[in-house]
């Protein structure tokens, strides 16, 4: 009887404690449910600030606030210090996440490459002499790549301009004997200096045409010096005529005489 009694004892014990371990393992499940807040989302109807927060309530008062609650809910201080941080970088944002795309930056205008010329004098090839009056000073100049836009070329002759271009014929009547001096000039177009070349030329004084001129006047003016009756008898003889001397009692208008008229000594 005793034994029985006892054994009976130690069944309602243990399954005393069975239910008691089941209650406590069943609490502590629902435990962090029981204690988990709702997140909820305020948005400012204004100005579409978007704020998360598990307090509603503090919002309920304000105009302008739409309260809606989320699925997010927070479980332990980790998940509400999470929350907390995601709430205050939602109130820095706002509700519209849309950005404009920065605006292009400015494309910087295209700046022109200098070119790098080659610039020769090809005619007159080297210093040499022209005979004055009857010969021209060519020049010809020769630039590697073609000229741009912009760009120009100018010829000159002791520091004065006299063409642009590539190309120039110098007459030389108006050119004095000596040496002189041809420049080409290569100019961008701001009229900044790129390159430049030189040559020296030499002008000389035709000396038979200088003479054949020294002697026409010459005789012109031996002509001029003689009495009107040895320019009768100077034309008479021009023309093959004898002349006759009673002829000469009066003067007789004198008439030009040609460069092709000998003088007479």
């Amino acid at each position: 009887m005793t034994l029985l009694s006892k054994s009976n004892v130690l069944r309602k014990n243990l399954t005393l404690s069975l239910l008691t371990g089941l209650v406590i393992s069943t609490a502590s499940l629902y435990a962090p449910m029981a204690n988990a807040a709702a997140i909820y989302k305020i948005v400012d109807e204004k100005t579409g600030q978007v704020t998360f927060t598990d307090r509603p309530q503090n919002y309920e008062q304000q105009s302008g606030k739409k309260i809606s609650q989320t699925s997010v809910m927070t479980g332990n201080d980790s998940v509400g210090s999470n929350s907390a941080s995601q709430t205050g970088n939602a109130n820095n944002q706002p509700a519209n996440s849309t950005q404009a795309p920065p605006a292009p930056a400015d494309k910087p205008s295209a700046v022109k490459a200098p070119v790098s010329y080659q610039l020769a004098i090809t005619e007159p090839s080297a210093e040499r002499a022209y005979r004055r009056p009857v010969q021209s000073i060519d020049v010809n100049v020769q630039l590697k790549p073609a000229l741009q836009a912009g760009d120009s070329v100018s010829i000159y002759l002791d520091g004065n301009e006299v063409a642009q271009g590539l190309s120039v014929s110098i007459a030389t009547v108006d050119i004095l004997p000596g040496a002189h001096n041809i420049k080409i000039v290569l100019k961008n177009e701001k009229g900044q200096l790129l390159k430049q070349v030189e040559r020296t030329v030499y002008v000389i004084q035709n000396t038979q045409t200088l003479q054949n001129n020294k002697k026409i006047a010459e005789q012109l003016l031996a002509y001029q010096r003689l009495p009107w009756y040895q320019k009768v008898l100077l034309k008479m003889r021009q023309d093959g005529k004898q002349p006759n001397m009673q002829s000469f009692t009066k003067p007789v208008a004198d008439k030009p005489m040609t460069l092709e008229q000998p003088v007479i000594q």
